[in-house]
């Protein structure tokens, strides 16, 4: 009888709830990916989703068989042309309005504060998408507005995290800035483009690790809270699994 794994599997630790554990694990396996792999063997399969041997076996034929994953004469697996097919109607439907306009609103009412999705837009940054505070006080920058590159919350992010940004803006006696907005992994500045705006920006990352844009919580400077810091990354964060 085979031994217990010393821990649960990812997708035993995972799971949906109320879902199917054999379709929670089959997700895993296909998780298990990662740019820059071009087929992995069982061994890996197993380590990286902590399932048995035997039952990545198993899950591994029924995506074979689905087309989803496809086995090389060397013994190892690969992505399967399925996933091809998946991905090309995914982009064809994929709509980026649909996919940022909710998490701007539920930061807007997690906050109470406008939240814009912003991104580079030659020398300038473009306020592509936006949610308005409820408060009367606030911002009036509209979607579809360019702002600087260099001043603001949302331009500092998308010097700090663009390569080609950072090296034309980012040198110099703004250097260390940028390095400590990497660090940290945001933004927050008040009264950097107006005086009375205060601003709270997160990197929003491509799945292969470029830089997407930079989602920005613009507050009046009077009722900037530092508390608000960590649900603007949070929903930056989220975006980044979608975008």
């Amino acid at each position: 009888m085979p031994r217990p794994p010393s821990s649960p599997s990812l997708a035993d630790q995972h799971g949906a709830p109320g879902g199917v554990a054999a379709v929670d694990r089959a997700a895993t396996l296909l998780a298990a990916f990662q740019l820059g792999d071009t087929s992995l063997s069982l061994t890996e399969l197993a380590a990286r989703t902590g399932l048995y041997k035997s039952t990545t076996m198993r899950l591994l034929a029924s995506l074979e068989h689905a087309g989803l994953i496809r086995k090389l004469d060397d013994g190892s697996y690969a992505l399967g042309a399925e996933i091809a097919r998946l991905h090309a109607v995914y982009a064809a439907s994929f709509s980026l309005e649909r996919v940022v306009m909710p998490v701007l609103r539920e930061l807007v009412a997690e906050t109470g504060e406008s939240a814009a999705y912003h991104v580079s837009q030659g020398t300038a940054r473009l306020c592509l998408y936006r949610v308005d505070s409820p408060n009367p006080i606030r911002d009036h920058t509209r979607a579809g507005e360019l702002l600087p590159i260099g001043q603001g919350a949302g331009g500092r992010v998308l010097i700090a995290f663009d390569e080609t940004l950072g090296r034309k803006y980012g040198k110099g006696k703004d250097a260390p800035l940028y390095a400590s907005i990497r660090q940290q992994g945001y933004c927050a500045v008040q009264g950097d483009r107006l005086a009375e705006v205060a601003g709270i920006s997160a990197p929003v990352f491509h799945q292969d690790g470029s830089l997407a844009a930079a989602l920005t919580l613009i507050v009046p400077a009077h009722r900037y809270d530092e508390r608000h810091i960590e649900p603007t990354v949070r929903a930056a964060r989220k975006l980044s699994t979608l975008v």
